[in-house]
This record gives structure tokens, sequence and C-alpha cells, in this order.
């Protein structure tokens, strides 16, 4: 079950490039800021995405956000992807924290449900909610 929203952020995709052509393949880094928790963030994050036979996508990736307070949380997480008008790309998943935060502690328990969307000029938009 969906809790309530813990984070959201919007940015930039700043490197996408071609691991593989059989299958599909590609990585792509991003750039955002936002919040987490209510807390100001600035997050940078890489996944890699495989094209399935079916025209979805799998991704997995991981990434850092730092807080205005100079706290790291550190992420991982995977999802499936499809794409839209013009490239754009659509994500649904699960990511998981870790942080040695006492303030952000709650995140090391938490799974986040996520949607992620790039659009077709390459940027970025998150939101995340506590899976419950």
């Amino acid at each position: 079950m969906l809790g309530e929203q813990i984070g959201e952020a919007t940015g930039k995709r700043i490197v996408r490039r071609i691991l593989s052509t059989e299958p599909p393949q590609a990585e792509v880094t991003f750039e955002d800021i936002g919040t987490m928790l209510g807390v100001g963030i600035s997050q940078t994050g890489t996944y890699t995405a495989v094209v399935r036979a079916d025209g979805t996508m799998f991704g997995d990736g991981n990434g850092m956000m730092i807080t205005v307070d100079g706290e790291m949380i550190l992420w991982k997480g995977s999802g499936i992807g499809r794409f839209g008008a013009g490239g754009s790309v659509s994500y649904r998943g699960m990511i998981y924290y870790q942080t040695a935060s006492p303030k952000l502690a709650r995140l090391n328990s938490m799974c986040g449900a996520f949607e992620f969307n790039v659009d077709a000029d390459g940027g970025t938009s998150g939101k995340i909610w506590e899976w419950k």
C-alpha cells in the first residue's frame, strides 16, 4: 500500500551512452534538486536500462543525495520503463535507502515506490512514496 509522498525532484539527464545493441542497453546519468522528507537535496543518479523483447525496459541504478545540511543519502533501485512520444521514458519501481543522518534515519528501514520520467528534451521529474 502506498503511504505518504516522501520525496520529489526535477532536473536534467546529463549523460546517455549506449552499452550494447544486442540486447539494446543504455546507461543514463541525471542530476536534480528537490526534497526528501521535507529536507532540500541535490542528487546524482546513474541507471542502466535494457530494452526487452516486448519493448519495455528493465532498469536498475544507484545514486547519492546531499542535503542542504551536507548529510548524505545513498540509494539503490530498479523499475520497469516504457518509451513515450519523442523518445520520452517513464519508469515505475522500488528504491531503497541508506543514511547515517539521525534526522533521516527512518529512510534506512523504508522501501520507496517511485515514478521517474524523462521528457523528450532530457528533463527529469520524479516522485517517491513510502511503501507500507
